[in-house]
């Protein structure tokens, strides 16, 4: 596969995943916008306070729960994708990469409603 075309598979599952939320969820999706890159750069995790781990998704934002009446005309949150990393843990996990990405978009949507990693550790409506 060319690189363009794992982006577009990429692209495609986080669609997927998207449009297969629960309505109630999906309405509440807004100023969101997802990055996909093959990995996150060093400046990236220092900058982001995360030096020294692996990412395979990152939320950036304020989550929807934090959210307060001032909350307007902001640039959108962002979740990133990172995609050479999910590659290698879905073959590390015997798992489709499509699989892998999925639960990655899933668990980074959780950060931005507001869930913590304790919660979205457990099992879940967005699992």
């Amino acid at each position: 596969m060319k690189v363009d075309e794992i982006l577009e598979f990429f692209r495609d599952v986080i669609d997927k995943t998207i449009s297969n939320l629960p309505k109630d969820l999906k309405d509440k999706i807004q100023n969101l916008e997802f990055i996909i890159l093959d990995y996150p750069t060093e400046d990236f995790l220092e900058s982001n306070g995360l030096k020294n781990q692996t990412l395979l998704g990152l939320y950036v934002g304020v989550p929807l729960n934090k959210r307060g009446a001032n909350y307007n005309w902001v640039l959108p949150d962002r979740i990133y994708i990172f995609m050479q990393p999910i590659i290698y843990f879905a073959n590390l996990e015997r798992i489709p990469v499509e699989e892998k990405i999925r639960k990655v978009v899933l668990h980074e949507i959780g950060h931005y409603f507001g869930m913590g990693e304790d919660d979205l550790r457990l099992p879940c409506c967005l699992t």
